[in-house]
C-alpha cells in the first residue's frame, strides 16, 4: 500500500480553527479545514468523532462505515482511514489524541483493554440523546481548558478530562455491548488471554517465551498471532506495559529510581536505566524532572 499517507497531529497543526497541546492533542469542530481523509491515511493518533448533522461515509482499515447524526466513531492509532463521501451539511466535533498522550494518562491501562477490543470490533456506536449531551459537554469543557494557554497545568487538566472521557465512552460501549460484540477468532481470543497474562505478570516477567510457555505455544506462534491482531509484537506489548508502569511510578510516587528498578524486577538500576532510555529516549531521572 504505497499510496497510504502517514499523518500525525504535527501534520495538521497548520490548519486553522483548531486548538492544540503540542503534538499530542487537537480539538476542532470544522472538518472542512482538514483535507486528510480523501485518500488512505494512517493516522498516528486516536480520533473521536461525534456526528451532529448530515452524513459521512468513511473506511476504517478498508471496511466502510456510515456516520449520521448521533453516531460516535472512535478510531485507534495506526488504523487506516479514508473518507468516501461527505454531505455538504455534515458537522461534528472532533478530538484527536496521540498514542503517547493516551499512554501518559492510562496508568491503569489494563482496565480499559476491553474498551479497545470493542472499538476495534465496532468503531461506530449510536448514542442516546443523554449520551450525546455528555460527549458534547466533554468537548466543550476540553475546548475551554485547552484555550487556557497561560495555565501551567493545562496539559494535566486535559489529560484528566481525557481519562474521564474514555471511561464515559467505555460505559456507553458496555451499554451497547450486545449489539457490538461478535464471535472472536481464535487469534483474537489468544491475544486477549496474552494481554490478561502480561497484565498480571509484566513486573516480574518480560520474556515472550515465558508467556508462550504458559499458553502452550511457541514464542514465534504467539508473536505472529499478537502482531496480526493488534499491529504490535508480543515483545512490544510487554515493553509498553513495563514502561507505562515505570513512568507512572516516576511521576506519581516518591520511590527512588533504585526502588522502582527493584519493583520492576530489573537486575540493577543501571540495567533499568538503559532499558528505560532505549524505549523513551531519556533516562529515568530526566523523565522525572520533566
Amino acid at each position: 500500500m504505497k499510496n497510504i499517507k502517514n499523518v500525525d497531529i504535527a501534520t495538521i497543526r497548520r490548519f486553522p480553527a483548531m486548538d492544540f497541546i503540542g503534538n499530542d492533542f487537537a480539538i476542532f469542530d470544522n472538518i472542512g479545514d482538514i483535507p486528510l481523509f480523501g485518500y488512505p491515511t494512517r493516522l498516528n493518533a486516536s480520533c473521536l468523532t461525534l456526528c451532529l448533522k448530515g452524513h459521512c461515509r468513511i473506511r476504517i482499515n478498508l471496511k466502510e462505515h456510515e456516520l449520521t447524526a448521533g453516531v460516535l466513531v472512535v478510531t485507534l492509532p495506526e488504523q487506516i482511514l479514508q473518507q468516501v463521501e461527505r454531505s455538504d451539511d455534515f458537522t461534528g466535533v472532533f478530538i484527536v489524541v496521540s498514542g503517547q498522550f493516551i499512554d501518559d494518562v492510562l496508568p491503569t491501562v489494563q482496565q480499559l483493554f476491553p474498551l479497545f477490543f470493542m472499538i476495534k470490533e465496532q468503531p461506530c456506536v449510536h448514542l442516546k440523546p443523554e449520551e450525546m449531551d455528555a460527549i458534547q459537554e466533554y468537548y466543550s469543557f476540553l475546548q475551554k481548558k485547552v484555550k487556557l494557554k497561560d495555565n501551567p497545568f493545562r496539559k494535566e487538566i486535559t489529560q484528566g478530562l481525557i481519562l474521564s472521557l474514555f471511561y464515559e465512552i467505555y460505559s456507553i460501549y458496555q451499554g451497547n455491548e450486545p449489539a457490538v460484540r461478535k464471535t472472536k477468532t481464535r487469534k483474537e481470543d489468544l491475544f486477549e488471554r496474552f494481554i490478561r497474562s502480561i497484565s498480571e505478570s509484566y513486573k516480574v516477567e518480560r520474556s515472550v517465551a515465558y508467556y508462550a510457555d504458559k499458553m502452550f505455544l511457541t514464542a514465534k506462534h504467539l508473536s505472529t498471532a499478537v502482531k496480526e491482531v493488534s499491529g504490535k509484537t508480543a515483545g512490544e506489548w510487554i515493553d509498553s506495559l513495563v514502561i507505562l508502569e515505570a513512568k507512572a511510578l516516576l511521576k506519581s510516587s516518591e520511590m527512588s529510581i533504585q526502588e522502582i528498578s527493584d519493583e520492576l524486577h530489573f537486575a540493577n538500576q543501571s540495567f533499568f536505566g538503559k532499558y528505560f532510555k532505549h524505549h523513551t529516549g531519556m533516562s529515568p531521572k530526566e523523565y522525572r524532572k520533566q
